[in-house]
């Protein structure tokens, strides 16, 4: 909330300012950001993917959050998954509501997890934690992540882009609804010729 009162306390002239502070440093703020909300939930991803596209461009700035969300999220995957599935286990035992989570992601592989990556506001950091946790290969992980990410990053920098222009351009949201629905058809495609690979 502190970050929202002084976003709007700023005129016009402060905020150009901090936002060209930012984009002095170049790409690392852009992808350490987001990569660091992989690991501190309470980050505001939203924020960072929204300012990455006033500050870098819209194409550039989806890049950069892709990249660094992405990252972020196989990292907290590969320790889940060094650690080993105890831990999951134990969960699941200490807390039984888990179970069905962990069966969902287990069963159902890329659509939960490619569902649940679509949506900024979901616990993304529990999401790849329970991932790596459980027997979802790395390979439909990835290919959900990516696909996911990319809808959710798309829309958000998208929507946020140029934000005062958004009410003259309502085919935004049409295009952001497009997106989820190739990418998806796409992520099980892929998802699809790969499991058909390994069962051969």
């Amino acid at each position: 909330m502190d970050w929202f009162n002084q976003l709007r306390q700023m005129d016009e002239e402060q905020l150009k300012r901090t936002i060209e502070s930012y984009a002095a440093y170049g790409p690392l703020p852009g992808i350490l950001l987001p990569f660091l909300e992989a690991f501190l939930a309470f980050l505001p991803l939203v924020v960072f993917i929204a300012v990455n596209a006033n500050v870098y461009g819209l194409w550039l700035g989806i890049f950069y959050s892709w990249i660094g969300v992405v990252a972020g999220s196989c990292c907290v995957f590969w320790i889940a998954r060094l650690i080993g599935r105890r831990p999951g286990i134990w969960l699941q035992r200490r807390f039984p509501a888990t179970r069905r989570f962990f069966r969902w992601i287990e069963r159902r592989g890329f659509t939960p997890i490619f569902l649940l990556a679509c949506f900024p506001f979901a616990p993304s950091f529990l999401i790849n934690l329970a991932s790596g946790l459980s027997t979802v290969r790395f390979v439909t992980f990835l290919t959900a992540i990516l696909m996911g990410k990319a809808v959710m990053i798309f829309s958000v920098s998208f929507l946020s882009f140029d934000i005062t222009a958004f009410k003259d351009q309502p085919w935004r949201i049409v295009a952001a609804v497009l997106a989820i629905a190739v990418m998806w058809f796409g992520g099980k495609k892929l998802e699809a010729r790969y499991l058909s690979r390994t069962n051969r």
